[in-house]
């Protein structure tokens, strides 16, 4: 029987919006005579605990942007070496090399985005990761 009141408040927690959260909160400080110093120091550990590896996962990118800056003066390689390192056609890697700068690849990790900016850097060509 609990479990089932339990459940059906859990319910319509997750239904409220944020304003009304807060007024749910308000209101249950008011409710049982909780002040707001007492109300935040019982949850502020877990939640200070809980923002230093928050902080760093924000801070620290898993997905990258390759751009090709400029190509240089060995275009025949850089088009070679563009179609070795992105699987592209002669026409879409072509038109990636005439447009530049222009993306080569989007939402590649880290390690990817520094092996194709090292293949294309070796011919001579210009790539940034952002």
């Amino acid at each position: 029987m609990a479990d089932n009141k339990i459940q059906q408040v859990i319910e319509t927690i997750e239904g409220l919006t944020v304003t009304e959260l807060a007024e749910l909160v308000k209101a249950l400080k008011e409710k049982f005579g909780v002040t707001g110093p007492a109300f935040v120091a019982a949850g502020a550990a877990p939640a200070a605990a809980g923002a230093a590896p928050a902080e760093a996962a924000a801070e620290e990118k898993t997905e990258f942007l390759v751009s090709l800056q400029s190509v240089g003066d060995k275009k025949i390689q850089v088009l070679k070496e563009l179609r070795a390192v992105t699987q592209l056609g002669l026409k879409e890697a072509k038109d990636i090399i005439d447009k530049a700068p222009s993306v080569i690849k989007e939402n590649a990790s880290k390690e990817e985005a520094d092996k194709i900016k090292a293949k294309l850097e070796e011919v001579g060509a210009k790539v940034e990761i952002k």
